[in-house]
């Protein structure tokens, strides 16, 4: 039996009071007033409402590590770039290295593997296989129904999926950016409880009006807190917060602790923003994290005071895994798991014949997974077109990372305006192809090359040399510690930067660039590819 004292804050009766929590068997078995004065306030854990814990690059066991000192029990998680790789494998994987730790992981089945029929995964997750998943207890919901246009347009498998979460009463997440209208109606009807692609109020405010949940979203490249805050005092019960896809420097730095605290600057009520990372994402999954009430699991953190929120403990389920200096979860051995055949390519193999003055190319932007497509004059040189750094219309190429016999695509993209040099990813969403962008032939076939040969990774090419974070789990994440990798990844961004890019995330940034998706246009192994109309598009203008 444990005894924890402090300035109790209670979400459920918006009070706060002096008094005295009685912890026993990982419950909450009484909660006592007191005359004392105390210093220290007690809060609900915080629960990221969605968020893809591969995009750490860390092993749920090691991301759990980072996520406690910031105060975070509890992530809702889709495990859709492993599935991408590995399928069942994959999830099966996450879901036993979180159960080696005290964290709370809930995960969901992915609804679109691949998202799309357009590039090349490591596994697909047709109806039947996802009705087998949905009936694993320790999957909660039916995660981001990417395929908003088989949602509107009725595609059999996609509503066989819808249909079987709904019939098992199982929450189905959205991803639906830009959708509006009529056809926003209908993809709402399909009862999809939430989306974290808004990116305006507006958008927000047309979803919240249809009865779908808002997931403010705050990770390392989209970053839409500053647009959205406002619906939480506006939309007090229709709103979370999530990170979507978080580097591990960033989570290194701070987690859902950090919007709390703009919020607050921002002088949203208290209650709300609080309510916004836990009661909210509690109740609408049906999760075992308790809020600080009798008879709740004794999920909860201790912080010095509620403008700075610094964690001084967290608990969970009575357990303290962290004291404000050490954390109390130990590393456990994990099985390397992975799917990686593809064969290295030559300069040749990404020349590019100019069949035309105009090229359509990718324009990227800083912060940002939405893309424009533009029409630019192309240079040429011997009647190929190569990377033009005074232009910054740079070569974007991907490589099916999953078959021997596949050829790179190429096309070209600007934004990321690299002076010098290529940098390089097999973190590609959602299929984790292998994607790079350089400025010669031979930097790009440098960092593709030094992919295939580790089977995963981050590399940055420059002349003849390759410094390379390896990812030897499915090719996206390592079993190392996240210090280690937090620190070795923010080496390889100021890499990134000294070869010239201003971008704050470069690698997050590419890692979308193959996200078939998210408009405007994106390539993938097969080419590019126009979101809007939902289709294949030359690289030449009609």
């Amino acid at each position: 039996m444990e005894y924890i004292k402090g300035k109790i804050v209670d979400v459920i009766s918006e009070t706060i009071f002096n008094g005295i929590l009685t912890v026993e068997d990982g419950k909450i078995i009484s909660i006592e007033k007191s005359d004392e004065e105390y210093k220290e306030y007690i809060l609900p854990g915080f629960v990221d409402a969605h968020v893809h814990i591969e995009s750490s690059m860390l092993i749920p066991s090691e991301f759990a590590k980072l996520a406690v000192r910031h105060g975070t029990v509890a992530t809702v998680s889709d495990p859709h770039e492993i599935a991408n790789v590995l399928g069942e494998k994959g999830i099966d994987f996450m879901i036993n290295d979180g159960k080696k730790t005290p964290f709370k992981f809930f995960f969901g089945c992915p609804s679109c593997v691949p998202a799309t029929f357009f590039e090349s995964s490591g596994a697909v997750l047709d109806s039947e296989k996802v009705k087998k998943i949905l009936d694993n207890k320790d999957i909660y919901f039916l995660a981001e129904m990417m395929n908003f246009p088989g949602v509107i347009f009725g595609d059999i498998d996609i509503w066989d999926k819808i249909n079987y979460a709904n019939k098992l009463g199982k929450p189905i997440d959205g991803h639906a950016p830009m959708l509006q209208g009529e056809d926003l109606k209908k993809y709402a009807s399909a009862n999809i409880t939430t989306d974290h692609e808004s990116s305006t109020l507006k958008e927000a405010t047309d979803k919240i009006k249809l009865g779908i949940k808002l997931q403010i979203r705050e990770g390392s490249a989209a970053k839409n807190f500053t647009a959205l805050y406002r619906l939480i005092d506006l939309h007090p019960d229709d709103v979370m917060l999530c990170s979507d896809d978080l580097h591990p420097d960033d989570l290194a730095k701070g987690h859902i602790n950090l919007l709390i605290k703009r919020g607050l600057n921002y002088d949203v009520n208290f209650f709300n923003i609080l309510r916004t990372a836990t009661y909210n994402p509690i109740k609408h999954y049906n999760l075992d994290v308790g809020l600080l009430q009798k008879g709740d699991s004794a999920d909860f953190i201790v912080v010095e005071d509620l403008k700075y929120l610094k964690i001084k403990k967290t608990y969970i389920s009575g357990e303290l895994v962290y004291d404000g200096k050490n954390v109390f979860i130990e590393a456990k051995n994990t099985i390397k798991i992975n799917k990686f055949n593809c064969t290295k390519i030559t300069e040749k193999d990404i020349i590019v014949k100019a069949e035309a003055n105009k090229i359509n190319v990718i324009e990227a932007y800083d912060g940002e997974l939405t893309t424009k497509k533009v029409e630019l004059n192309a240079k040429i040189i011997d009647g190929n077109i190569v990377s033009n750094t005074k232009k910054d219309i740079l070569k974007i190429v991907v490589l099916n990372r999953y078959s021997k016999k596949s050829k790179p695509m190429v096309g070209f993209i600007r934004g990321f305006n690299l002076k010098k040099g290529a940098i390089s990813s097999t973190i590609a969403h959602d299929s984790h192809n292998i994607i790079a962008i350089g400025t010669s032939d031979k930097e790009i076939v440098q960092a593709i090359n030094a992919l295939c040969d580790s089977k995963g990774g981050i590399v940055v090419s420059e002349n003849e040399k390759i410094d390379i974070l390896k990812l030897n789990i499915a090719g996206i994440m390592t079993d190392e510690p996240g210090e280690i990798v937090a620190e070795k990844y923010k080496d390889l961004n100021k890499k990134a930067k000294k070869l010239g890019t201003k971008f704050n995330s470069p690698f997050m940034t590419l890692a979308f660039m193959a996200l078939l998706v998210i408009p405007e246009i994106k390539i993938g192994d097969k080419g590019l590819f126009d979101v809007s109309q939902f289709s294949p598009i030359s690289l030449f203008p009609e």
